[in-house]
């Protein structure tokens, strides 16, 4: 099926490039220009939320192919003016290619907010996953923005077929185990929920037993199935918020208030 893949993806390139024969393997992870993203645009929004009484934030997902909408959502969330920063819940590209990830770094650098990136399943096919860690930085990582703590994690399972630990338990334990001083909340990121077909379900329940040990969990946030869906997956309070692919176009705004347990929620259309 990668193999499939992988011919497709070479006669696209040819076809967008206007060229008669292929000069490099798509898969090659060569990346120019701007690298380690995750990193730098932590650092922004760690300073720019410092001691900030409110947060708002919006999440887009799954921009796949739909470049034209991609660009569109991020002029439209940039016009708001009122955006501390985006989050996108993965599957950037479609067959994991360098260059689809450098395509969409170029739209998404458009956005005059920081953003973050997890990684999706269609990111993990080839060497998606090198090429992502080149561009943006760790598959599992945590920023704090005001005083919420935004953990954001790989649950992919099924595209490292369970030769690694995906989700990263430690990781998530580490968050737990050394809490910082000045986190009252935190939001978890991922691409695939439990109980989806890429997640780990002989681990779903525990896995979310150990998310409800984070401080004062306040909702998760995922992509992957291309439509807005709100549930209590575990019959316990804590949401489950599924952002629909930007092809829908429509990204999720959320503002969380440091002044009680409470947050606004709602899908906006561009």
């Amino acid at each position: 099926m990668r193999q499939v893949q992988f011919y497709i993806l070479l006669l696209l390139c040819c076809a967008l490039s206007g060229c008669s024969m292929i000069e490099s393997n798509p898969y090659d992870v060569h990346v120019t220009g701007e690298k380690q993203l995750t990193g730098k645009h932590i650092n922004l929004i760690e300073r720019a939320t410092a001691g900030k009484q409110e947060l708002r934030f919006a999440v887009i997902s799954d921009s796949q192919r739909f470049y034209d909408e991609t660009r569109d959502a991020v002029n439209a969330i940039n016009a708001r003016g009122d955006v501390d920063f985006v989050l996108h819940g993965g599957d950037l590209t479609e067959y994991g290619a360098t260059k689809e990830f450098l395509w969409q770094r170029d739209i998404l650098e458009k956005f005059s907010m920081p953003f973050v990136c997890v990684i999706g399943n269609h990111d993990c096919l080839a060497t998606g996953p090198e090429a992502y860690q080149s561009l943006f930085g760790p598959l599992d990582f945590a920023f704090t923005a005001g005083d919420v703590r935004f953990v954001c994690l790989n649950t992919n399972a099924l595209e490292f077929d369970y030769s690694q630990a995906v989700p990263d338990f430690s990781f998530i334990r580490s968050e737990i185990a050394a809490p910082h001083p000045s986190n009252r909340k935190t939001v978890v990121l991922m691409h695939a929920r439990p109980y989806s077909e890429q997640f780990n379900n002989n681990v779903a329940t525990e896995f979310h037993n150990l998310l409800t040990q984070l401080p004062n969990l306040q909702f998760c946030i995922y992509g992957h199935g291309h439509n807005v869906t709100v549930d209590n997956l575990f019959n316990d309070g804590v949401i489950y918020y599924q952002c629909a692919s930007t092809k829908k176009r429509s990204y999720l705004l959320f503002t969380i208030h440091s002044d009680n347990d409470t947050y606004d929620y709602e899908v906006v259309e561009f």
